[in-house]
Formats: C-alpha cells, structure tokens, sequence
C-alpha cells in the first residue's frame, strides 16, 4: 500500500534504536524523509549513514532533549535543511526506576524532563510549520500509565501526561488541521527490553512467563509492528482519525489474560 509518505518531512525523536529505528527504516522505505533527533551520536551517525548507502534521503541532529533550546535547535536545522515539517513523532525516552521510595523530588523532576517535557517542546517549537503543512503528530506511549509498574513513578507519570497531552492537542489543533494521535506500547521486545531480560535470574523462563500472558499469539509485539501503525497513523490513509489512543499489545492491556 503506498501511504503518500514520499518526500514528507517527518521528526522522529530517539530515531536512532529501537522503536524509533524502526520507525525510521519504515519512513525511509516509504521514500519519506525521516529526521532523527537523538542524543546517541554513534548510533544517529551508523543509522543515517546506512540509509544513505541505500539512496534514502535522511537527516539527523544529535540532540539532548532535556535541553530546551536543543529542541529548538533541532526544530531550527530540520526547517533550515527542507523548509518545512510534515510530521513529528515524540518517541524519546527511558523507564528510569524513579519510584517514591528509592526516588526523591529532584529525580522524579528529573524523569519528568527525561520523559515528557521534549514532548510538549518539540510540538510547540514544530507548531508553525505542522500549521502549514496540515502535518500529524503522534505520541508513543507506555502502558504503565493505566497499569502501574512499580518503582516508576516518573515514567507513569510522564506516560499520563502524555495521554493527556494527546487528547488536548488534538482538541486544540483541529482548527489548524492537525491530526494528534498516540500509540501504547506494552511489552514489545526491543533492544532496551532485550537487555533487561537477560539480566533475570533465568531469561528464558522469564520471557516464556512473560509472552503467556499475552493473549494474541503468546508472544511480544515487534517495534516493525508499532512502526507500521505509526506510519498509518502518518499517512492520508489514517483519513479523520484523531485523539486516538492505540494499545498495540496483542489484547495485553484489555483482554482478561486468562484467554
């Protein structure tokens, strides 16, 4: 299916590795320019350098997003490059372990900036131009906002936040013709959770514990599989769809788990 991506301009924060990698090589398969916004200059450098080897049209900007002005600045140099924005996809972020016993003000703060914050500064500092071109924004979010975690109380938090930044955006930017929209992450096997699996005591029983309790299939969901709604979610295709929350989970947050 062709999504009418090609040429668009689309910011994609923590493009660098795993869900927002993905959703980068989707983007770059679909002959859309996808801008990585990342802090991680290594791996921004090996991804944009890779897509160019294939003739994709890519851009990058090393960036910490816990820094005002540096969205800014991203904003800045993606607007200076194509003169224009077509979408943004705020994906950047970290389950940090910020809880209320083993945490402090000062961190939950932290977790807050780390989390969230460059959520609401790269929308704002991107606003003119999505104005201009009609664009989409979609927010990737985490489940532990409805189901809790444990020892997350910033990055519940931040999670909250950023349902509820999506409601209110796509209240407040109908009139531009801006469609908000955000997709929910469960358990989905990237790098990040690959890594905390193998420092269980036993990482095979610990992922087959884990995928019993998924309703569809038994098993995780892939970052090309929440790439792939993202990109819908993008594209003309997703129509009027707007201020939609999507769990793409296999049923885990929604479906009694005894199925």
């Amino acid at each position: 299916m062709d999504l009418n991506l090609k040429d668009k301009v689309i910011i994609v924060t923590g493009g660098a590795s795993g869900i927002g990698e993905s959703i980068v090589r989707k983007l770059a398969d679909e002959d859309a320019i996808a801008c990585i916004v990342d802090r991680n200059e290594e791996m921004t450098l090996r991804l944009s350098n890779e897509l160019k080897t294939k003739n994709k049209n890519t851009f990058f900007v090393v960036a910490d997003l816990t820094k005002n002005d540096l969205c800014k600045d991203a904003i800045d140099k993606v607007l200076n490059k194509f003169g224009r924005i077509d979408g943004l996809v705020n994906n950047a972020g970290l389950n940090d372990g910020v809880g209320l016993e083993n945490g402090s003000a000062d961190s939950f703060i932290q977790s807050l900036k780390i989390n969230v914050g460059h959520y609401y500064s790269m929308a704002h500092f991107a606003f003119n131009s999505l104005c201009s071109s009609k664009g989409n924004i979609v927010n990737i979010c985490s489940k532990v906002a409805e189901t809790g975690q444990g020892n997350t109380s910033g990055y519940a938090a931040a999670n909250g936040i950023r349902f509820e930044l999506t409601t209110a955006w796509a209240h407040e930017l109908l009139s531009f013709g801006i469609r908000v929209n955000a997709v929910i992450v469960s358990e989905c096997f990237t790098p990040q959770y690959k890594w905390w699996i193998s420092k269980q005591a036993n990482p095979e029983e610990a992922l087959d514990a884990i995928n019993s309790k998924i309703p569809f299939e038994k098993r995780m969901t892939t970052p090309g599989e929440i790439a792939d709604t993202v990109l819908f979610l993008l594209s003309s295709k997703s129509g009027t769809v707007n201020g939609e929350l999507f769990h793409v989970d296999g049923g885990y947050v929604h479906l009694d788990r005894r199925l």
